[in-house]
């Protein structure tokens, strides 16, 4: 396989593997991107549980962004986990300093067994501040109401919250409609000009782990070799798609995805 682009993965760790840093490399690489990574904090959890999470030290942060992109410049940039103030205003400068245009942003507030990943004032900061220095910013339902004070319903509902997400500066939104009760998932993509209505089929498991940092880095992977972003949320939402639905039924509560659906492999294991 051809490296087609490269990208830089500004996120924190997941020691089961699932989600975080791990699912952001797998799923580069399956799709034939280079993945580079600043890593901002390590968990320590499992399917079930997060037992902690050690910060990595704010300017180690920027000196990982900065002096990573000084040697190989991605073609588009990944953030994730941004769990304190501290550290936001430290990956805002780096990306100041940096200076690239296709910038994907997963507001990453909640793990699926549903401990909290970021403070209060780490997501004020992230609403003044950073979210307008970015080009799309993919919230699943919870965080899209955090953010916009807005109670998500139905898609009506989603289309409004992306509305209001983008007075605050950036200029495309897809929100993640699986939280929503409904026989179908719908995932809204809107900017200035255009709404856009995903609608996928919903699959009937609870091997959900790392969907979310899965799908942005997919995005971010197709956006930064050329792909329209529109077309890249498209490829990216079929992507996590056939991973969910491929499953490899690994741990005892929300287990991970299948990254690797996207290769195929030429009968090595025979």
């Amino acid at each position: 396989m051809k490296i087609r682009s490269k990208i830089l993965i500004i996120a924190g760790s997941d020691s089961s593997g699932g989600a975080g840093i791990q699912a952001d490399i797998k799923t580069a690489t399956s799709l034939g991107i280079y993945a580079m990574t600043a890593i901002t904090a390590v968990t320590v959890q499992n399917t079930s549980s997060v037992k902690s999470v050690v910060s990595i030290p704010p300017n180690e942060i920027y000196n990982q962004i900065v002096h990573t992109s000084k040697d190989i410049k991605p073609d588009a940039v990944k953030i994730g986990m941004l769990h304190s103030s501290k550290v936001i205003d430290k990956v805002i400068k780096s990306l100041s300093k940096i200076k690239i245009k296709k910038i994907i942003l997963d507001p990453v507030m909640v793990a699926k067994g549903g401990s909290k990943l970021i403070s209060d004032q780490a997501i004020k900061l992230m609403k003044k501040k950073l979210i307008k220095k970015v080009t799309l910013i993919t919230p699943n339902l919870p965080e899209a109401e955090i953010l916009t004070g807005i109670k998500i319903s139905n898609k009506e509902d989603m289309i409004l919250a992306a509305t209001k997400l983008m007075t605050l500066g950036v200029p495309n939104v897809l929100i993640k409609g699986g939280h929503l009760k409904s026989k179908k998932v719908y995932d809204v993509y809107v900017n200035k000009n255009d709404i856009k209505i995903f609608s996928s089929k919903r699959l009937n498991t609870k091997n959900t782990h790392g969907t979310g940092c899965t799908l942005s880095t997919a995005i971010a992977s197709f956006f930064s070799c050329g792909k329209p972003l529109k077309k890249s949320c498209e490829l990216g939402i079929k992507y996590v798609n056939s991973a969910i639905l491929t499953n490899p039924k690994i741990g005892k509560e929300h287990g991970p995805i299948n990254h690797l659906n996207s290769i195929e492999l030429l009968n090595i294991y025979k």
